[in-house]
């Protein structure tokens, strides 16, 4: 049985030893799909109050909120806390818990390149600061990155592992516009090339059953993804929770989650015509909470793993 190529197996390779990726969720970073600087109330499928800032080991900075015009940045300090303390809590938990011996710093929530390019960059000098940390990853969206920030990351490559990470989602702008994505697939395929163009290591985010699209249309995303040359990919299937767009046009009828049969058909196949240097960083998605509305299936990350690799052990492969 040949195991997929994998981000851990990636990292193991390159370094070593264990590195794990630390989720980091600051306060002041929103969404241009979400400010209203592109659209207004962000992608159908996103509950905006779940990125929040506060993770448990810093307080959230209220009503605080930075964008890409922002002239000053009154919180920067506390926000370099919050990095600071999230960074510390999580990786001790990490080292505990798996044995993790280097870690990269994610920023996770929301848009990370969408401030200003001085507070970008004391954030990322500052979290490769921290001890055992070999490197960054960012997440963003092609609209909202600078060729001021790309060029600094490109900078931070030379010494240090450093992911841009980009919501891929679909290559169909109708998709994206029934998904209020706020931009096309040619901005996402332009900043992806620059992104390579200038070195920098980039992680793809497809999501399979967006709304209308089907396993033909979810599999051509994933072929023009690696044609790009994403250097590793993140699988999701697309479900519900309470408080979105998408959750009132479930309600209405006016659409249905992927089931579970056709999600592991397209995934098993996404995975069989990948690159082989491509790593994959994840294969499904869901929460187990009482915001979830749908597919039911997506509540148990254990089952629907084992069920991916029962789909893919008829091709020799495991997860």
């Amino acid at each position: 049985m040949k195991q997929v190529y994998t981000f851990g197996n990636y990292l193991k390779n390159k370094f070593g030893c264990k590195v794990h990726k630390v989720g980091i969720n600051i306060s002041g970073f929103t969404c241009p799909n979400i400010d209203g600087t592109v659209a207004k109330g962000g992608c159908t499928f996103c509950e905006n109050d779940s990125f929040s800032a506060s993770t448990g080991e810093t307080k959230e900075l209220k009503g605080f909120y930075l964008n890409l015009n922002s002239k000053t940045n009154p919180n920067l300090n506390k926000q370099l806390e919050q990095l600071e303390a999230q960074f510390n809590a999580i990786s001790k938990r990490q080292r505990q818990e798996y044995g993790a011996q280097k870690f990269l710093v994610y920023f996770q929530s929301f848009t990370n390149t969408y401030a200003p390019f001085e507070t970008l960059k004391a954030l990322y000098d500052k979290a490769l600061s921290f001890n055992d940390v070999v490197g960054l990853s960012v997440g963003t969206r092609s609209d909202s990155i600078t060729e001021e920030t790309l060029d600094y990351l490109a900078h931070l490559n030379k010494e240090k592992e450093i992911w841009v990470e980009f919501g891929i989602q679909s290559v169909y702008d109708k998709t994206l516009e029934k998904i209020n994505r706020g931009h096309n697939s040619q901005n996402v395929k332009e900043w992806i090339l620059k992104s390579k163009e200038k070195g920098l290591n980039v992680c793809g985010h497809l999501i399979f059953g967006l709304p209308d699209e089907s396993k033909e249309m979810m599999l051509e995303t994933a072929k023009q993804a690696y044609e790009w040359g994403i250097d590793s990919v993140k699988y999701h299937p697309l479900y519900v929770v309470k408080k979105t767009a998408l959750a009132n046009d479930f309600i209405k009828g006016k659409f249905t989650p992927i089931n579970e049969d056709d999600y592991l058909d397209v995934l098993v196949k996404a995975i069989r015509m990948k690159p082989a240097n491509v790593s994959v960083q994840r294969v499904t998605a869901g929460i187990d909470d009482n915001s979830l509305l749908a597919p039911d299936w997506c509540r148990d990350k254990n089952l629907q793993i084992k069920k991916i690799n029962m789909a893919l052990k008829p091709f020799n492969l495991k997860y």
